[in-house]
């Protein structure tokens, strides 16, 4: 079954908060391999301008995962999701995520289409301080193959 079009524009509420911690940014940046000294050193990261640790800029998925879930979980969308791969992944920072930020992510579904036989539906997670500023979007593209 065919994505409704409908859909886009749909915004759901913001996730729970996250708190982001020199830990987790740590271990995250040892996951990807990634051995800037502004990921696992708060002097280092002094140095180079920065309040805090900052994260990698990849780091944003640990949060727009879960929160874009809410989307596929959404009984309008109907997204069988045993057919769905992931067929695009982008990040637009505003700023760093750092350490000490407490953060929320508002999803919102962007662009439904079908091309091929296969349904594309792309959703954008803002990524804001609970204090409203914001750090950073994902954009995502998933593809639900021979829905359409």
């Amino acid at each position: 079954m065919a994505l409704d079009p409908a859909l886009v524009g749909r915004s759901y509420p913001p996730s729970a908060l996250y708190e982001v911690s020199r830990q987790k940014i740590v271990e995250f940046a040892e996951a990807i391999g990634e051995t800037d000294p502004v990921h696992r050193d708060a002097e280092a990261a002094h140095a180079a301008g920065h309040p805090d640790v900052i994260a990698p800029p990849t780091f944003a998925i640990a949060l727009t995962l879960s929160a874009a879930g809410v989307v596929a979980e959404d009984p309008d969308v109907a997204l069988d999701y045993s057919r769905v791969v992931h067929g695009e992944q982008r990040f637009t920072h505003h700023r760093p995520i750092r350490a000490g930020d407490r953060l929320v992510a508002t999803p919102t579904i962007e662009a439904v289409r079908s091309v091929g036989g296969n349904d594309l539906l792309t959703t954008r997670v803002d990524v804001a301080t609970e204090d409203g500023e914001p750090v950073c979007s994902a954009t995502s593209m998933l593809v639900a193959r021979g829905t359409a």
